[in-house]
C-alpha cells in the first residue's frame, strides 16, 4: 500500500504598511484582508511587519511555497533600511526562484530590487478604478494560459503616486493602462508584480481617500472625483483574486534541455 502524502502549502505576507485604524475595526487588519482574498483552505500564511523590521529567517525560506509583498505609504525608491533588506530579500526570493507576488508598493520594490527603475508617476496620483488591458499571447507556460475566460480587459483599484519607469531585464509587461504602462509584469513565472490592488474592497479605498484628504495630500476636487468613479462601477476583483491565486499555487513550470 502506498499512501500519498501531500505537504501544508505554506505563503507569508511581507506586511509593508501598518493597520489603519479602519482597517482594523473593520477587517481584523491587512493580513486578514490579503488571506481572504489569496489563501484557501487548508494553507498556513505568515505574517512578517516588515515595515517594523520584521522579516523571515533566510534559513526558512525553503520551507515557503510563496510570499506576498503588500503596498505601502513609503516609496519604493526609498533608502530606509528596512527597504534595502527587504530588496536583499527579494534578490534571495528571486536567485531561490521561489514565488513572489507584488502588490503596489511591492509590484514597485520587486522591480527596483531586480534591477529595474521606479520614480514618482509622470501624471501624478491614480486613485479610484482603472480598467486595464491584460496581454495574454506569451509563453506556454505562462500562469495566465489556462485562465481563458478571463477578460482581456479588467478594472482594478489603484492608489499610487509612483510607478515602475522600466522593467528589469527578462521581465514582460503583461498588462498597461492609458494612465500606467507597467500595470503587471512577471519574470519566468515565479514573479509577478501588479501595481493595483486586487485585495482592496471599495470600502478601504473610501477609507484611505478619507486619509489622503485629512493630510492634505490630495485636493477636494480630486478625492470627490475618485468616490464618484467607485459609486458607477465595480472593481473585477472576483477575476484578479483567480489570477494572483493562480499564479501562487500553480506549479512552476520546468524545462528540459533536449
Amino acid at each position: 500500500m502506498i499512501m500519498k502524502v501531500t505537504a501544508e502549502k505554506r505563503y507569508a505576507l511581507l506586511l509593508a504598511a501598518r493597520d489603519s485604524d479602519y482597517v482594523k475595526k473593520v477587517y481584523g487588519g491587512y493580513f486578514n484582508v490579503f488571506v481572504a482574498a489569496f489563501g484557501e483552505e487548508g494553507e498556513r500564511w505568515d505574517l512578517f511587519r516588515i515595515v517594523d523590521g520584521e522579516f523571515p529567517d533566510m534559513n526558512d525560506l525553503p520551507k515557503y511555497d510563496g510570499f506576498v509583498v503588500s503596498g505601502s505609504p513609503y516609496d519604493a525608491y526609498g533608502n530606509d533600511f528596512w527597504i534595502l533588506k527587504l530588496c536583499f530579500l527579494l534578490q534571495t526570493l528571486d536567485a531561490m526562484e521561489i514565488k513572489v507576488l507584488g502588490i503596489c508598493f511591492g509590484h514597485q520594490v520587486l522591480c527596483r530590487a531586480l534591477g529595474g527603475k521606479v520614480g514618482k508617476a509622470y501624471t501624478g496620483w491614480d486613485i479610484g478604478l482603472r480598467k486595464v488591458r491584460i496581454v495574454k499571447d506569451l509563453s506556454p507556460c505562462n500562469f495566465l494560459s489556462n485562465l481563458s475566460e478571463i477578460p482581456a480587459s479588467l478594472s482594478i483599484i489603484e492608489c499610487h503616486q509612483d510607478e515602475v519607469w522600466e522593467v528589469p531585464l527578462g521581465a514582460e509587461v503583461i498588462a498597461f493602462s492609458d494612465k500606467t504602462g507597467v500595470e503587471m509584469f512577471t519574470i519566468g513565472d515565479h514573479i509577478l508584480g501588479i501595481q493595483g490592488h486586487p485585495e482592496y474592497t471599495k470600502d478601504i479605498l473610501y477609507s484611505l481617500i478619507d486619509r489622503l484628504l485629512n493630510s492634505n495630500s490630495i485636493e477636494v476636487e480630486f478625492a470627490e472625483n475618485a468616490k464618484l468613479g467607485l459609486e458607477i462601477a465595480e472593481p473585477d476583483r472576483k477575476c484578479w483574486e483567480r489570477i494572483c491565486r493562480n499564479f501562487l499555487k500553480r506549479r512552476k513550470c520546468r524545462y528540459i534541455n533536449l
